[in-house]
């Protein structure tokens, strides 16, 4: 009786091993299938990304957008130097360099120093008769 237990044993663990590889290659068919059908729909995607894309792109010319760029370009620019002329002052407050604006500020102090010199000369005086 143990002979044949021990031979029972030994055909079920084969059939084990039978059913566990019959179980592993079936996973590894059900994973394929699944990667097979994961790019089919990747692909179907692919097609209809590619064709919206085409349909999107019918009317456009690559020198049709290269002019429409430039035309952009050169609108941007228009617009800048408006800004810039709106901008700058117009009379007074024009640019001036460092130099010029020095000379401008020391005379106008000695105008003042002057004039405020004047009227102390001036109330120092004696009044007229």
């Amino acid at each position: 009786a143990a002979l044949q237990a021990l031979k029972r044993k030994k055909r079920y663990e084969k059939q084990l091993a039978q059913i566990d590889g019959t179980l592993s290659t079936i996973e590894f068919q059900r994973e394929a299938l699944e990667n097979a059908n994961t790019n089919t729909e990747v692909l179907k995607n692919m097609g209809f990304a590619a064709k919206a894309m085409k349909a999107a792109h019918d009317n456009m010319d690559i020198d049709k957008v290269d002019e429409l760029m430039q035309d952009i370009a050169e609108q941007q620019e228009l617009a800048d130097e408006i800004s810039t002329a709106i901008s700058k002052p117009v009379g007074f407050g024009e640019e001036f360099d460092e130099v010029s604006l020095k000379f401008a500020s020391v005379y106008i102090l000695e105008s003042f120093q002057l004039e405020e010199t004047f009227k102390i000369t001036v109330n120092l005086m004696p009044p007229s008769p």
